[in-house]
């Protein structure tokens, strides 16, 4: 027996991890599983019937989000004509909470399973979105240990997974490797500087952090940076800047479309190369805590972007006192975070040399970023596999 499933992965990321799931589903049963909707390169090895691209939910940020809600909309309408007239097995939405818990929420209304992988930030902000998970999903898998307990609460059924990246980043990071490929001299002082992926993000974050980086220079000459790019126009937007406040020695690694070089993303291999690193709030400073780098974390947001976040939200901070993920899943002031106001380059000057000079307190961070890192390696596309298997069983 041949079951359907509906599935929605809306980035690289999720299509690795969506195919990965789909191979282990087949490896776990008897019956056979085809997956039909959005996907990309990963999936399509798969043999899943892709409908539409999965770079056509690849929006960042409101203004995007505006100009792309026609096309969306298109997209969004023509899979649910296509699932009203043969609804799928189950549905699995990976990711793009946005798109995603609209289309799990019809879906469900039809009777059809919905599984939800990768949890919203809602721990972060916009709490209230709980409200809208819940009438959306029948299982919600989540990458962090600590959001189980909010689904629990909630009364919505959930499944601790682990996260992918744990998988894929080596427990132990080969630096020597990474600077030979780099070119990097084996005993050199090497500081990681991401700004972020972001036109915002390299917009606010990169005057702020490579000022920081023009005093470290001056401290200390022998001090190499590094700054990887996600793509063409991102190295567009960054060397413009560079231009304004330069830093003696710098260099940038450009994101390649040689697929030969391209098996993960340039933030890896500087990551795996560097010492300690400065790095804009987001996936990267998880990236960073799994390549047990100390780091100083930053944020910047436009005023306009501030009060937009506080009326979505309903509220004026988030529910925790960080942003930073190593210091979340820590659960404590692990690493430094500078945010809004505090993130003045004489600040971050100063929290990057608290570690700079303070080899025990790396040590200690060292300790704790392989703790986290084992906790959130739990094979996880075997897990999400068994947690879709046992709703088949169910049905």
């Amino acid at each position: 027996m041949t079951r359907r499933i509906g599935l929605v992965a809306g980035e690289p990321s999720g299509d690795l991890i969506a195919a990965r799931v789909l191979q282990g589903l087949n490896a776990l049963s008897h019956e056979s599983f085809v997956a039909e909707g959005i996907g990309g390169p990963e999936l399509a090895k798969q043999k899943m019937n892709i409908w539409h691209d999965m770079h056509a939910l690849s929006v960042f940020g409101y203004v995007d989000a505006l100009k792309s809600l026609p096309k969306l909309w298109f997209i969004f309408n023509d899979l649910c004509r296509r699932w009203q007239r043969n609804p799928p097995d189950l549905f699995l939405g990976v990711d793009a909470p946005d798109f995603n818990l609209r289309l799990e929420k019809r879906l469900k209304k039809q009777g059809v399973p919905t599984v939800h992988f990768v949890s919203p930030s809602i721990w972060a902000w916009r709490y209230e979105r709980i409200h809208t998970i819940k009438a959306s999903v029948d299982l919600m898998l989540t990458v962090f240990p600590f959001e189980q307990a909010i689904y629990e609460k909630e009364g919505i059924p959930v499944k601790y997974v682990g996260h992918p990246l744990a998988d894929i980043i080596p427990m132990q990071p080969d630096q020597a490797a990474a600077r030979a490929q780099l070119g990097i001299a084996e005993h050199a002082e090497v500081l990681a500087i991401l700004p972020g992926s972001r036109a915002s993000e390299i917009k606010l974050m990169t005057p702020l952090f490579l000022q920081t980086a023009q005093r470290l220079v001056q401290q200390n000459p022998n001090l190499v940076c590094w700054v990887p790019m996600v793509n063409a126009l991102r190295y567009q937007e960054f060397m413009q800047i560079l231009a304004q406040y330069p830093v003696p020695g710098l260099q940038v690694l450009r994101h390649t479309d040689d697929s030969t070089q391209n098996a993960h993303p340039p933030s890896w291999s500087v990551l795996q190369a560097c010492d300690r690193a400065l790095v804009a709030s987001g996936t990267a400073t998880l990236e960073a805590a799994l390549f047990k780098r100390p780091m100083v974390i930053s944020y910047v947001l436009s005023p306009w972007m501030l009060r937009l976040m506080a009326w979505k939200s309903g509220q004026e901070k988030a529910y925790l006192p960080w942003v930073g993920l190593p210091n979340v899943l820590a659960n404590e002031s692990l690493v430094p975070e500078l945010l809004q106001n505090d993130a003045t380059p004489d600040a971050l000057f100063e929290a990057m040399n608290s570690l700079v000079n303070n080899p025990v307190r790396c040590q200690y961070i060292v300790e704790q970023f392989i703790k986290i890192h084992e906790t959130l390696r739990c094979d996880t596309p075997r897990r999400v596999a068994e947690a879709i298997a046992v709703l088949f069983n169910d049905k």
